[in-house]
């Protein structure tokens, strides 16, 4: 009896599921991260091609995540003829891409510190999730701003790259990462970066936008309250100034039982956006691992919906084909 080689279809989900679980056991590496090495370049790129203009932002965009999605894809080809070789490449890209694990180890850092009454230690940790100014909040404040950066980012380090894993295979999951540690570069509102990281900003927008609302479904599948998580998500989601963003902190917010949103400030930047959930209570030290626990989850239904959608999509594309 004789064994039939994996499809390239089913060598990238058994890669997808391997790397997924790598990251749930040994998170990010500590150092040498892809991630962190692609930052480093571009970061040097950008000091040389900045200019306080949208076209030389969009040359600099383009040139990072081309080089990026044209290596992925001659690297995928090259691995290609064989399954465990794809299924490899897919598995190490997954590692790579996702952040779930750490995203939550920090949290959960900070939630200990909160917990413990030290203040102190919350505030120089808040930094390392998200980049609001912490030297001024309080202990619910900071338990706010966590539980708002996990919601954030399960969608953004964990269900968005899964999505573009599931539309484009290996290249779809190490492009989105490229655009997305973009963003985080050069996409925020700061006067270096107002034109510069204007093309950053709006792909990664567009890139974000298909997983920003599965994770908000995800959201609502994994909750123990999933009629609040739906009103919630479905009546605040457009509220927030992010065309993204909002999706999962309004899902999380109703999931969770707590009001989100509001003032905050980035540095000498102050925001004032709408509350979601505004009829919930506020957030207490213990939703962080209620948070935690529910991005976890999402993570989870991700890499399945990831694997289904992929083979469902590959084996569409292949009738199709012979058709």
């Amino acid at each position: 009896m004789t064994t039939r080689p994996l499809t390239r279809a089913a060598a990238f989900a058994l890669g997808a599921v391997a790397g997924y679980l790598a990251d749930a056991r040994f998170a990010d590496p500590r150092r040498g991260h892809p991630v962190a090495v692609f930052g480093d370049a571009a970061a040097r790129l950008e000091r040389r091609m900045w200019r306080d203009d949208r076209a030389a932002g969009a040359a600099y965009t383009a040139l990072c995540v081309g080089t990026v999605a044209a290596g992925a894809v001659a690297l995928d080809r090259t691995v290609g003829r064989r399954p465990l070789g794809r299924a490899a490449l897919a598995a190490a890209a997954t590692w790579t891409v996702l952040g779930g694990t750490s995203l939550t180890r920090e949290a959960r850092t900070i939630g200990r510190s909160l917990a413990a009454g030290d203040l102190t230690a919350a505030r120089e940790r808040l930094p390392h999730l998200c980049g609001r100014d912490p030297s001024a909040l309080d202990g619910q404040q900071i338990a706010r701003a966590v539980v708002e950066s996990v919601a954030e980012n399960t969608a953004d380090a964990v269900v968005n790259a899964l999505t573009w894993g599931a539309l484009a295979g290996t290249p779809g999951l190490l492009a989105f990462r490229a655009v997305n540690t973009l963003d985080a570069m050069v996409g925020h509102r700061s006067p270096r970066h107002a034109r510069f990281g204007w093309a950053s900003a709006r792909l990664d927008d567009v890139a974000g936008w298909p997983g920003a609302r599965l994770t908000a479904l995800l959201t609502v599948a994994a909750s123990p309250e999933p009629r609040t998580a739906w009103r919630v998500w479905r009546r605040d989601g457009t509220a927030h100034p992010s065309p993204n963003a909002g999706q999962a902190e309004s899902a999380f917010a109703g999931a969770v039982g707590v009001r989100l949103g509001g003032t905050l400030q980035y540095g000498e930047r102050v925001e004032h956006r709408p509350v979601l959930g505004a009829e919930l209570r506020p957030v207490t030290v213990d939703d962080i691992e209620r948070a935690c626990t529910l991005s976890r989850r999402v993570g989870a239904l991700a890499v399945g919906t990831t694997v289904a959608g992929h083979l469902l999509l590959r084996a569409a594309l292949s009738r199709r084909g012979r058709a």
